[in-house]
């Protein structure tokens, strides 16, 4: 077995060198659901005459179709509704399918026999609403004012989250008015539309909508200044917070929305500002098994700073590491971000997820960088203003959320969307604190009795399901946020005999399979319980063995079992080896991370290599 292991990690180290760019980062792809290949084929086609990214985009698309005639977001997934919808309109409106072709007419009575538009998420109704093909009364509710509102309302604007509020300004943009693009070669969606009742809104959503226009008739003001004002302030939002790539938030998805709003508030097609935003959508292309995908965000930040944080775990491999090193120090944030409103007392020293992304830092990217970092005198001051921020971040509860203390209202989960419970709040996560101990455990070195530990212990403590799980955010689900909350609690000194700790470590158990490894489908976010994948994927065999060794520190059956799997798992590649293990919207958007087969099995061996039977 050691002379697998061993022969594994040098495999698995000089691939990874492989992809080591001239700049020193490790690119790998961030492969995400279809909603940005299907966005971008309808930008190039609404304000480019680019033909060949649509073709490569069109075909990548159209082979991904099921047999049955729909599109899926994962392997188990029974074909998903809304990225069929997505899928159809996208590849009817380049003109690479008709509506008499066969793939389409399959799609489309997968469609109807769904329930239709109607049912389709709330993001896939804007996308048609934004090209005439469904109603934009029926969608949203939210007056532009909202972002007038002063923090005494029931809810403000920064109640958001940092990456709802880049979602919200041009979404209240195009529907205020309401926007439609006009555009001859617009395909009609109308055959997939079924005539049904409107959907009553949920009586907390309206509550909260009748709360929020209360609020705007107390502002002061001539009605109609303050409707322009608002407006305005939206606007202002979202140019004040495009990257030096043109993208907003270097987010694919809030870049689409914004060029809309923009349009809908009198730009031009051609305009600049939209046309360099179409350009650095275009620069996150990746290259993938099928063909060419549109990335949401590009992960160089976060696959570099792990990458090589594993590469130095002992044995330390020889792979040069000063230009990655010089790459991540390069873009420590320097600048104010939003997170700002809630702690204007922290200088900037966090990361962001992409290289572009220079006002947006968040914490789970921060402690990856920071852990990366050589423990050198004259990185001292990096080190120290990043560890600040990430102490800064800390939620009054305890935990750490994912991008901005304190946004945590949770009347804005009521916010008539789809997702909203999940995306309109950045609460504390198992995931994001369990993690955060792990670096302040092991790197920053943390004792277990400051009082910071301890009241993220509390807050862990408290969120421990029945079965011993813990759930996590953005990753697949309870593996990832059992795996998170003991490697952490570990790392800060709680005993292995903790019973937060056992009952945490049977539940990893009990779900092994039966070849040794882990899997958990992507099911389980959405049913809020775990859901076992029936095969073994290798980020999450990692994760589990991750923990279980955290705790025995030895060599156990269970773990022999754990690494024999994943010794095969890397030589077999079998259809597990693409599944999606990361997660952004539960039920919508699940990542494929290309560089997380290479990350957690590399840091798993190493660390197994070094236990004694």
């Amino acid at each position: 077995m050691n002379e697998r292991v061993n022969e594994a990690i040098a495999q698995l180290t000089a691939e990874i060198h492989a992809h080591q760019t001239v700049d020193g980062r490790f690119h790998f792809c961030f492969e995400n659901s279809l909603i940005t290949d299907t966005s971008m084929i309808l930008l190039l086609q609404a304000f480019t005459k680019e033909k060949e990214l649509t073709n490569q985009l069109c075909e990548r698309l159209s082979s991904l179709q099921n047999e049955q005639g729909y599109w899926k977001l994962y392997a188990d997934d029974e074909g998903d509704l809304s990225a069929t919808i997505e899928a159809v309109f996208a590849l009817l409106y380049a003109g690479y399918y008709s509506n008499d072709d066969l793939p389409i007419q399959k799609a489309k009575t997968f469609i109807r026999k769904h329930g239709g538009l109607n049912r389709a998420h709330s993001l896939t109704k804007i996308t048609l609403a934004i090209h005439g093909q469904y109603p934009w009364p029926n969608l949203f509710h939210l007056p532009v004012h909202v972002i007038l509102l002063p923090p005494s309302s029931p809810i403000s604007f920064f109640d958001f989250s940092s990456y709802a509020r880049v979602h919200m300004a041009p979404l209240l943009l195009l529907s205020d008015q309401p926007f439609v693009m006009k555009n001859k070669s617009i395909s009609d969606m109308s055959d997939c539309f079924i005539r049904e009742d409107q959907e009553l809104i949920p009586e907390e959503s309206r509550s909260l909508l009748t709360s929020v226009q209360e609020a705007v008739k107390s502002l002061t003001g001539l009605p109609h200044k303050l409707y322009l004002l608002a407006r305005q302030r939206l606007l202002t939002y979202m140019l004040q917070r495009i990257e030096k790539d043109g993208t907003l938030y270097s987010y694919f998805t809030s870049t689409f929305y914004m060029i809309y709003a923009l349009v809908s508030c009198g730009y031009q097609k051609h305009d600049p500002i939209i046309k360099k935003a179409i350009q650095g959508l275009i620069r996150h292309a990746c290259s993938t098994e099928r063909g060419l995908h549109i990335q949401n965000s590009p992960s160089d930040i976060w696959d570099t700073a792990l990458l090589s944080h594993a590469l130095q775990v002992r044995p330390a491999s020889d792979v040069p590491l000063h230009e990655a090193e010089q790459f991540l120090l390069k873009h420590q944030q320097a600048k104010f971000g939003d997170w700002m409103v809630t702690t204007s007392h922290t200088e900037p020293g966090g990361w962001g997820f992409s290289k572009s992304n220079s006002i947006h830092p968040d914490v789970d990217d921060t402690t990856a960088a920071l852990r990366a970092l050589r423990k050198d005198p004259s990185l001292q001051s990096h080190y120290t203003r990043g560890l600040k921020w990430v102490l800064a971040m800390q939620n009054v509860d305890g935990g750490w959320p994912a991008f901005e203390r304190g946004k945590t209202n949770p009347l804005m989960t009521f916010v008539p969307m789809d997702g909203a419970e999940s995306a309109s709040i950045d609460p504390s996560t198992a995931d994001l604190t369990g993690r955060t101990l792990e670096f302040l455990g092991t790197d920053a070195r943390f004792p277990l009795t400051d009082p910071r530990i301890q009241k993220a212990l509390s807050w862990l403590r408290s969120h421990q399901k029945t079965d011993g799980s813990w759930y996590g955010r953005w990753g697949i689900t309870y593996i990832y946020g059992t795996w998170a909350a003991i490697t952490g609690m570990r790392a800060v000194g709680v005993s292995k005999d903790d019973r937060f700790i056992k009952k945490g470590v049977r539940f990893i158990e009990s779900i092994q399979n039966e070849d040794g490894g882990w899997g958990e489908s992507c099911k389980s976010d959405q049913e809020k319980t775990y859901i076992p994948l029936g095969e073994s994927t290798l980020s999450q065999t990692s994760w589990a063995l991750d923990a279980l060794m955290m705790v025995y520190e030895k060599r156990t059956p269970s773990i022999e079992k754990g690494i024999a799997c994943l010794l095969r798992k890397l030589e077999a590649k079998d259809w597990t080896y693409e599944y999606p293990t990361g997660a952004g919207l539960p039920g919508n958007f699940y990542i494929y991370y290309h560089s997380y087969n290479y990350i957690w099995p590399l840091l798993v061996l190493k660390k197994y290599s070094s236990l004694s039977s």
